[in-house]
Formats: structure tokens, sequence, C-alpha cells
């Protein structure tokens, strides 16, 4: 247990996002076994101590922090991978990181994010995107087990034969509803060589964007990608993504796009799929940032593009930016029924999102008005796109975010944390709650 006057405690605290570095937990059980998870949410419980759990610590709305007792898993980092039947054991704390130094020397993969510090628990639980998406399908999609501490203590395996219900709930249904997962089981996939690309557009951005919503869906399962553009009167649009074949490949497939505007920079590399994460990878460096998010259903309309392009232009302004950005959804992650596990948003095209970013430098005012131009941004986008928003990019101003998150499978959310959290012990700003 660390208090706030043990060594290396402030670093260890610390969230990804810095907009809630101002709570501070009064402790911090590293966890390094399941049995260490079970004494501390028993203690917790027990001394009527509000509690968060944390893995990658990468909560967008800072619900994997507290003021009260942090339950960090992220000494459970091991990998282990088992060469006869391709599947891999990681711990409840693995990240990004572990997955890519184990899986580099195997040759193997799973759905997996950019960012290297995010932790795996985070990603599964809520979906989990990434560039093999719509080949491979979402992370959750390769998971074949997990084990949870729930709030009695009991440590659970569940997976389609096992305690299926909650398996069912832990495969897009968030993380911190239902317990603390202590590990998880991957069916991996062989990887060789991919094809990676960065396009960056510095003009024209009211053909190359209309252009782009329209043409991507198109692509064939083994492209996935994802674009943004940067707010401000500078135009800059970044498409950025991989495909399991040639560059020659590529070259024809954003054929159409290139006629509607030459790029300003053109960056493609055929590499080995692990050096290929490092091209993608993205800085994992701790911001202040708030995102909020939309799924696309359909493709956007001109009129979906104009607002976008006019928003963006009208940017306020903060030390460190902001865009709007989308990320290539359907392929494999559409084949899946959207009751088949808690991720309900398989036949959502594209997932969209606004990035508003800012530092310490950025005063109470200026902040202000950027908060109500993103509010006012993520309100005019719904004609355009859907009222469905990303549990990984759970947003403490969204207003009816249970459906946003969930939609049609809340109901069924709500009876499996009836049975498994009866006393909502794991409860946060945003959590399942046990009735509706």
């Amino acid at each position: 247990m660390l208090r706030r006057d043990s060594f290396d405690f402030t670093r260890i605290a610390a969230p990804w996002n810095l907009r809630f570095a101002s709570v501070v937990p009064a402790g911090i059980a590293r966890c390094g076994s399941a049995d260490d998870v079970r004494t501390a949410l028993l203690w917790a419980e027990a001394n009527n101590v509000p509690l968060a759990i944390r893995s990658g610590g990468h909560s967008y709305a800072g619900f994997s922090t507290t003021a009260g007792l942090l339950i960090d898993v992220s000494p459970m980092s091991h990998v282990a991978f088992d060469g006869e039947s391709g599947r891999a054991r990681l711990g409840g704390g693995a990240r990004n990181t572990d997955v890519h130094a184990t899986f580099a020397r195997l040759g193997r993969s799973i759905t997996h994010g950019r960012c290297q510090g995010v932790g795996v628990a985070g990603l599964v639980l809520g979906g989990g995107v990434g560039f093999s998406q719509r080949l491979r399908g979402l992370t959750c999609d390769r998971l074949i087990e997990t084990e949870i501490v729930t709030a009695s203590g009991e440590l659970l395996r569940c997976s389609a034969e096992e305690n299926a219900d909650l398996f069912w709930a832990c495969r897009g249904g968030g993380g911190g509803n239902f317990g603390v997962n202590t590990s998880f089981t991957f069916d991996t996939f062989p990887v060789g060589v991919v094809t990676v690309f960065r396009l960056v557009w510095t003009s024209r951005l009211s053909d190359v964007l209309p252009a782009l919503l329209d043409h991507l869906p198109a692509m064939p399962d083994r492209f996935g990608c994802k674009f943004l553009v940067d707010a401000g009167q500078a135009e800059r649009l970044e498409l950025l993504g991989q495909f399991v074949g040639t560059e020659g490949e590529v070259t024809a497939l954003l054929a159409p796009l290139l006629r509607s505007a030459r790029p300003a920079q053109q960056d493609m590399r055929t590499l080995p799929y692990w050096d290929a994460q490092d091209f993608l990878s993205e800085d994992d460096t701790p911001e202040y940032v708030h995102e909020r998010s939309r799924y696309l259903y359909r493709i956007a309309s001109a009129e979906g593009a104009r607002t976008i392009l006019d928003y963006l232009r009208r940017f306020p302004g903060t030390h460190a930016g902001a865009n709007w950005k989308v990320f290539l959804a359907g392929g494999a992650v559409a084949k899946v029924a959207p009751d088949a596990t808690a991720f309900v948003h398989r036949q959502a095209l594209m997932l969209s999102s606004i990035e508003l970013n800012w530092t310490a430098d950025d005063d109470a005012a200026t902040l202000a008005r950027n908060e109500s131009w993103l509010a006012e941004f993520h309100a005019a986008m719904q004609p355009h796109a859907s009222a469905e928003c990303y549990q990984n990019f759970i947003d403490p101003a969204e207003t009816n975010y249970l459906r946003a998150y969930y939609g049609t499978n809340l109901e069924r959310l709500v009876e499996i944390k009836r049975r498994y959290d009866p006393r909502n012990v794991f409860r946060f700003a945003q959590s399942i709650p046990l009735s509706l």
C-alpha cells in the first residue's frame, strides 16, 4: 500500500489526462495478484472507502482515479504465449507496450491501439479499436477468456462456456463496472509484412474531406485507417493507416482521392508488421484533453463536411490545438451482431471524434470559450452522425451517456450488474446502474 508520503507516489498516482491530476488518492493498492485485489476490495468496502480501478490510467473522464483507494493492477503486466494453441494470456495490468514487446518476436498480434501506454484492460473492456479491426475484429472479438474479482471477493473465470453472461458484458460493457479483471486470454493471429502510409493535404480540404468520407467505407477489409483535420485557419488533413498488401495496391485504392487533390506530403512504406506499428504509434505524453465522439452510420453529406470545416475554422484557440478525426470501421467489426457482445455499435461505418487539447498556460476564460465551442460542434454533428458514442472515449459532458454507449444492450447490462455487483461497489459518475 502506498500513502501520499510514499516514495514515487506522485508519479504512480498521476493520471494520463492531466485535466484530473488534482484528484489525488488517499492510498494506492499496488496489486500483483488476484489475492491482492481481493484484499484491497474487501478492505475498501469494510471501511466504506470509495475506490477506483486502474490499469493504464487513460480514462478520458478521469474515472481511473479517486480521492479514496486506487486499486492499481499495473504490476500484473505479464504476457504468456502458448505456441500450440496460438493463445496469449495477459495480466490485467498489461499495456500495449507489453503486447508489442512480446508479440514482435513471435510474429503474432491481437487488435491493439496506437498509444503504447494504454492498458489492454480498458481497451478490451470497452470494445477496442485499432488498424487491424476491419480484418481481425475488435480487441474484444479476440478475447476468449477473462478472470475477474467481483465485489464479493470471488475470482470468476469467464468465457463462452463459463459465466457466459459476465463474459458477454466484458466485451464492450466498459471498464470498472462489474469487477476487477486480473487476466485476459486472447486468440492471436499471425502477422507478416504490411504497407503503412501517411498522406497530408494542406489545401482544398473542401474537396478532400467529402471525398474521404464517401470513398473510405468501400475499402477492402485489409485496409485500416484514421484521418484527422486540424482546427484553425491553417488547413491540414492527415490520413494514416495500414494495408495488408503492396504499395501498388494502396496507390490504386487511393487513386480517386489523389485525383481530387494532390497531397502536400506522402510517405508509404512496406515493413514487417511490428516495425510498421512504430511508424503508426502516437506519443503517450500526459496531456490535458476533452474528447467527444459520435458514430457515423451513413456516409456524411456534403453539408456535414461543410459543418465540420466551418467549426474547425472557428476554433477559438488554445496553446495545444484541436482536431476532428475518424476511425474507419466496418469489415469484421460489422460481421458480429450488435447483441452478440456488449459492444453495440457494430453496423457503424466510422467512429468520429472531436479532440480539444490545452495546456496549463491556458486560463479559465480561454478554456471556457473552447469548451463552449466543443459543445456546439458536438451538437451540430448529430444530424450528420448518430447519438451513439464510443464508451472508451468516455465523456463527462455526455448527457444521455448510457444509451449513447450501450444502446439496446443497456437493459441486459443492468441485469448483469445487479447479479454480480448488487451493492453497487463498482460505481463512478457514468457507471452502469442497478436500475434504469
